[in-house]
This record gives C-alpha cells, structure tokens and sequence, in this order.
C-alpha cells in the first residue's frame, strides 16, 4: 500500500519540521520526506492522497514500560504505596490466566493506538502454573491489533521466605524461568528488519529476584542478542530494601551484576544519586519514564532532565493500567514536561524534548532508534497524523505552534496511525479490530479476574 501525505506540519524530531509538508510511505517504509507537495517522481502508481492541512505529523509514540495483564485489576489499592499496591494485588494476579490476559492485552494495546503508540513493550512477570500460555497470550492481541510489540519475559524468583516482596505462590524457580525465557525467544522473537516482534529479558526487580537470576539472566540475554529490562529505583522503600539486603543503592547492585550497558533500558529511576546518573549516560543504559504511575503511587519524580542533560537514552512508558488508570501514551509527553518544570522549573523539559523522549528516546531504549522513532526517508512509516483543525479540534488553532498546542493542552483526536504503512486507527477509532469488541474485551477481562480472585481478596 502506498501514502502520501501532504500539506501537514510534519516534526521529524530528527532536526527539521515542515510547517506545509509531505510524507511519502510505499509499502512499509517511508521513501521521501520534506517541505511542499510531494514532487511527481516521488509519488507510487495509486498511492492515496492524504490532505492533512491543518494536521500534525509526528513519529508514532513508543511505549517503553507497561504491563497489560494489570488492565483487569486496575482501581484497587488506589490510595497505597508501591509496596502496599503490590502485596494486595499480588493476590488477584496469582488467579490470572491466558483468557484474562488475552482480553485485558486487546483493551490495552487499543487503547495505546488510540493515543498514538505504534510500538509497545510490555513487562509480564507473573505466570501462575497451569493457567495456559499467558506471554503467547499478549503477542496474539498485538498481532491482532497491528502494533509493532516488544514483549518482556519477565520472572521472579525471590518471595517472602527467600527476603523478597512477593507471595511465595506467585514465584518460579530459576530453572524454570531460565528454561521459559529462553523458550519464549526461540518461539517468538524476530530479529529481522522491520520486526513486529522482539523479545526481552525481564526478571522484576531487585527485591523481587534473586542474585542468580540477575545473571543469569544477563548472561541468556547476551548469548541470544535481545535485550534486557527491569524496574529499578522506583521507592525510597526499594533503596533501604537494597541497602539493608545487598548494602549498595540499586543502581550500584545492577551495575556489580553486569546490568547496565546500552543493550539494558530500566524503568523508574525515580531515585537516582548524581553517581548514578552519570554511570547511565556512561554506559548508554536507557530509562523508561513512567509520570503518572509515578504520581499515583507517590514514588517521586525522576530525574528526567538530569539524564537528558547527562546523555542517557530516555523514553516514555504509562506502566501497567492498575498504576495508571485509563493513561494515554500521548497524555504522558504534557506529564513528564509538566513535571519536570515542577521540579527544576520552567525550563527543565520543552515541549518539542517532551515529544522527543516519546518517540526517538523510545527508539533509542528499544534499540531500534535506525528503523523507528522518527520520520526520515528509509525508516518504518510508523506515523502518527493529529487533527488541530476541523471537527473535534475547533478549539486548537487558537495555539499558533502547533507541537505546543499537542503537548501542553488535551490531546488532539487522533486522525491516523500507520503502523508499518497499515492503518490502525482512522478518524480516531480503531480499524484492524472494532473498538466496541477491544472494550468489552477489557471489561470481560476484568470480571473474570475479579471472579477468579473472589477467594483471595
């Protein structure tokens, strides 16, 4: 199939913007780019025309940290720590199966297309026995969908009678773990150009996993080429765990362990010392930003401007729905600029920076930063068009810029997303799957769980 898209405000992010510009998409990949309509030898035999005047055009956002499986128990514990939310969740997720993950993974992923994200990953780390193939689950929905899905295989070992966080009956043994994971590689993972689907190496966290795992883990990773992720730092109440436990902050621990490195992006960060900040940007290990999340559970707020200003990779993540109730990808560029300014003021993160750690920052933390992340002539036509005139947008051309008027105020409807050249989403809806079905899907999702759970909670 073939595009072209013309007379937008295109943002590359990559450096140029084009207030009246076009965007040229054959088959998947974009193959030309710049200012104008789109020159006569540029345009394939029967592509469709796109009049995107008066529309936005920007990179398709990339979700860097989340976990699906929590759309079917969001709205508990809403009033907790980190730690308090997970030790009462833990029950519910222990009932969890592939039906419930199936569904709340298809509401999921919808609602992310619809707020713009054309590549997600996703951390699960949960796998009660005998409850089906809940991580083949997740990878059916996104390919039902359409989104370009990075997958963690996530683990953890460690419960309550070894020191850690989690209930006993919700951990796994390190040879099953290691056995699964590398399972899950050689079933699903693509390394190929323009890849649908990559695999990671995910044990939860330091106070959830054992030593063993963390490297052992990190040596599979690296003997099969896919990357590595874990949540880090995100509480107070995770520094004094691992201080008391291991006497090193996290970030020191992770890096004895051989956990930093730039095949490695972690999630958080939230507590970060000014020795670990350089050790990110020096080992080029990127960090999945998750504001809202971080909001909600009164975690704190990363240093987001610190590890730009360093040179760490930085990306965006909305964390698992249960954390972040109904959070849209897009919404999550004004939290994290907002947040910053909060912190360090009005100048810590603009919007066009906010837009960049959305997208290319993504990219740089997936490693995909040479196919996705942002619009140049070569690279995945993952595309996101934002309507900021005409019906549903009247009240934006009162912004004159038009990235400010994304970023700073509601998000703008959604007027396509290409994933691939595929279209996704049109006139803000869904289209590879009716959205009717993906919402009833996360609700059914979510009463199944809580049925199953009725016994714990």
């Amino acid at each position: 199939m073939s595009v072209v898209i013309e007379n937008a405000h295109v943002v590359t992010v990559s450096g140029a913007e084009h207030p009246s510009g076009h965007i040229v998409v054959d088959g998947d990949r974009i193959t030309a780019l710049g200012p104008g309509s789109a020159p006569a030898g540029a345009v394939p035999e029967g592509a469709e025309r796109v009049d995107a005047a008066g529309h936005l055009a920007t990179p398709g956002l990339v979700n860097t940290h989340h976990h699906l499986y929590q759309w079917a128990s969001q709205g508990l514990a809403t009033d907790g720590t980190l730690f308090e939310w997970l030790t009462t969740l833990y029950k519910p997720w222990s009932k969890m199966d592939a039906e419930v993950v199936a569904g709340a993974a298809s509401a999921g992923l919808g609602w992310l297309a619809k707020s713009g994200c054309t590549t997600s990953t996703d951390h699960h780390y949960v796998f009660p026995k005998g409850r089906g193939d809940l991580f083949a689950a997740e990878i059916d929905a996104a390919a039902e969908l359409g989104i370009r899905f990075h997958p963690c295989r996530g683990s953890m070992d460690r419960g309550q009678s070894e020191g850690g966080l989690p209930p006993d009956e919700v951990v796994e043994d390190l040879d099953t773990i290691l056995a699964e994971t590398e399972a899950a590689i050689d079933r699903h993972h693509d390394p190929s150009p323009g890849s649908m689907l990559r695999v990671a190496v995910a044990p939860c966290s330091p106070f959830s996993v054992s030593r063993e795992l963390l490297v052992e883990s990190a040596r599979l990773a690296r003997e099969k080429g896919v990357r590595l992720h874990t949540h880090l730092a995100e509480t107070l109440d995770e520094e004094e765990h691992t201080r008391e436990q291991f006497g090193t902050t996290p970030a020191e621990y992770m890096d004895d362990l051989g956990w930093l490195g730039g095949d490695v992006w972690l999630a958080h960060c939230v507590h970060l010392h000014d020795s670990d900040v350089k050790r990110l940007a020096e080992t080029g290990t990127g960090v999945a930003h998750c504001p809202s999340s971080n909001a909600r559970l009164g975690a704190g707020i990363a240093r987001v401007a610190h590890l730009l200003e360093a040179g760490a990779p930085v990306g965006l993540g909305v964390d698992g729905a249960a954390s972040a109730e109904l959070v849209p990808l897009a919404g999550e560029v004004r939290q994290a600029m907002y947040m910053q300014r909060a912190r360090y003021g009005p100048s810590a993160l603009t919007a066009r920076q906010a837009l960049e750690i959305a997208t290319l920052g993504g990219a740089r933390c997936l490693g995909r930063a040479d196919e996705i992340g942002s619009l140049e002539p070569g690279k995945l036509a993952d595309i996101a068009l934002w309507r900021l005139d005409g019906p549903g947008a009247e009240f934006y051309p009162a912004v004159d810029d038009p990235v400010v008027a994304f970023a700073f105020g509601r998000t703008p409807p959604l007027a396509r997303l290409l994933v691939g050249g595929r279209t996704v989403v049109e006139d803000d809806a869904l289209v590879t799957v009716p959205q009717d079905e993906v919402g009833r899907r996360g609700a059914a999702a979510h009463r199944r769980l809580m049925k199953l759970a009725e016994e714990v909670l």
